[in-house]
């Protein structure tokens, strides 16, 4: 049997992705037996073997039509329909230009271990945005109010437009330093 070399941070980055809950799936046009051997060896969950070329598409859209969320990693010309219709495309940046310009994600040189990095980045940065999003939200539900006078009235209580507008770049500066956090943790 002739079998492709795997690269050796193939391995720890298939683990890796499984430890963040991801299935891996190997999409290829080899013999299945050859597939599934080199699949085994870097403990790929499944194998769809003798996918031509053209095939990538109907393939993606079929895994997507099975309610899964469906990532492509993939650096030739025959992968770029399949990256466009994937729900994230990522080529490698050592791959062709038509599949750099079809995925939504390209990763510097061809190491699959930064596709865990982008995850996790991607999910801190959400992260980020929903924690950013909630303490704006405060801020305003009690701020503005408070501006108004709109509780003046009833407790006595208004703030001052000093008062405010320092509250106001406070809340701005709270945002910013929580964005800028994702700069000091490691991948």
């Amino acid at each position: 049997m002739v079998a492709d070399e795997i690269k050796t941070e193939s391995k720890q980055a298939v683990a890796d992705l499984h430890k963040l809950g991801i299935k891996v799936v190997m999409l290829t046009g080899d013999d299945e037996r050859a597939a599934k051997y080199m699949a085994s060896l870097v403990e790929i969950d499944e194998v769809i073997a003798h996918v031509m070329p053209a095939d990538k598409l109907e393939k993606i859209k079929e895994l997507q039509s099975q309610g899964r969320i469906v990532a492509m990693a993939g650096d030739g010309v025959n992968d770029a329909p399949a990256l466009a219709q994937a729900d994230v495309g990522i080529a490698m940046g050592t791959g062709t230009d038509v599949a750099i310009e079809s995925a939504g994600i390209t990763l510097l040189g061809g190491d699959i271990s930064k596709l865990v990095k982008a995850i996790k980045l991607s999910k801190m940065t959400m992260r980020g945005i929903k924690q950013n999003l909630f303490w704006a939200f405060i801020y305003n539900i009690v701020g503005i109010p408070l501006a108004s006078g709109i509780f003046y009235p009833i407790f006595g209580w208004l703030l001052s437009p000093v008062f405010a507008g320092f509250a106001m770049a406070m809340s701005s500066v709270s945002v910013v330093s929580n964005s800028l956090r994702i700069k000091a943790k490691k991948l």
